[in-house]
């Protein structure tokens, strides 16, 4: 598939009457991320962890829009514990399932927006990408980009929310993330305003 503008997205997702699907990944390690918090005046808050540990949560996640239907967020969550042989993230046939999940939940054609990531370009996916082209069309974000992803918008709220969370282990992160995720899922005003903010607008 041939990179294209946002604009084409929209109007092959106007003409085919599909959903703008918008991808984009993410992780947390054991280290927690930085975010406000309440404190007396004139004392930072501390929160103490037990040390940087192992392991790592992956996170891919879709958001979802179409005008004059719910906006949807789709995602998958993968665990990886430094463990021999045992996967660091998703590879293609991971993403190859989210899409097939979208195509299936969504119940329509798809036009897929999302970045240049190795994974995204290898050969399966795209031999995939040409056998579903009946429903599924692609497109490549410019490099470096983010602002132009809804999606980021979502993983912004998913690390505000877990902020300073001094994990006692990693099924404590997946646990908080999933929790994070299924709220942002049921309240599609969210999903809306993560588009809102990139600054592209819907064609209805």
């Amino acid at each position: 598939m041939e990179a294209g503008g946002l604009a084409a997205g929209k109007s092959t997702a106007a003409v085919n009457n599909a959903w703008v699907v918008f991808e984009d990944a993410a992780g947390q390690s054991m280290t927690p991320p930085r975010a406000r918090t309440w404190g007396r005046q004139g004392i930072t808050p501390v929160v103490r962890v037990r040390g940087r540990g192992s392991g790592r949560v992956s996170m891919a996640g879709m958001t979802c829009y179409k005008p004059g239907e719910r906006s949807r967020l789709i995602y998958a969550i993968r665990e990886y514990r430094g463990r021999k042989d045992e996967p660091k993230g998703f590879d293609w046939k991971d993403y190859r399932d989210l899409i097939v999940r979208a195509h299936t939940q969504l119940g329509g054609p798809v036009v897929l927006v999302w970045d240049n990531l190795r994974m995204h370009l290898v050969s399966p996916l795209r031999e995939f990408f040409v056998a579903n082209i009946a429903w599924l069309t692609v497109f490549q974000l410019p490099t470096y980009a983010p602002d132009l992803n809804p999606q980021e918008g979502v993983w912004s709220l998913v690390k505000r929310d877990i902020g300073n969370l001094a994990a006692a282990d990693l099924s404590q992160i997946t646990r908080a993330v999933k929790r994070r995720l299924k709220r942002i899922q049921y309240r599609p005003d969210l999903v809306d305003g993560c588009l809102t903010a990139t600054g592209l607008i819907p064609e209805g």
